[in-house]
């Protein structure tokens, strides 16, 4: 992947409006950050090129979606294995966001289940049958929120 190229003032404000509405068209895009249709779609070609925008999708709110249960898991992992271990734990169901660390622990997981007893077969069937796993720590989520991120 090439490296970015710097943004601008008027690629931050495609990027906050797409963050709002990754629906937006181009039309209107174009129409709020005041360039041509050809322009604005020219640049977010460029964002997606670039790595900027990674993809765009629906954001979920998880327990009305039916996983009621979520948790950060906090995982020792065997030294050099995180490659592996990453890809074992994206293969997981319910695993949502995955975080190589420094500190106390490794690696940090976001996990949505249906519901407890799910996360406890998560944590003690699958997360533990992974050889490189050492140990695990689960913090169960009371509650949450996604924040909208700003450029």
């Amino acid at each position: 992947m090439p490296p970015p190229r710097p943004l601008d003032a008027i690629d931050r404000d495609i990027l906050q409006m797409l963050q709002a509405d990754g629906r937006a068209s181009i039309r209107s895009v174009a129409e709020r950050v005041h360039v041509s249709r050809a322009n604005a779609y020219a640049r977010i070609n460029r964002l997606i090129e670039d790595g900027v925008i990674r993809g765009f999708g629906a954001r979920i709110h998880h327990e009305r979606a039916g996983h009621g249960a979520s948790a950060y898991i906090t995982l020792k992992i065997v030294q050099n294995t995180w490659r592996t271990v990453r890809d074992q734990l994206a293969a997981l169901p319910g695993a949502s966001h995955i975080a190589l660390v420094s500190g106390d622990f490794d690696v940090l997981l976001l996990v949505h289940t249906p519901d407890n007893r799910a996360l406890r077969e998560l944590v003690l069937t699958r997360l533990q049958a992974i050889p490189e796993v050492l140990s695990t720590r689960t913090l169960l989520v009371f509650e949450e929120e996604d924040l909208e991120q700003e450029i």
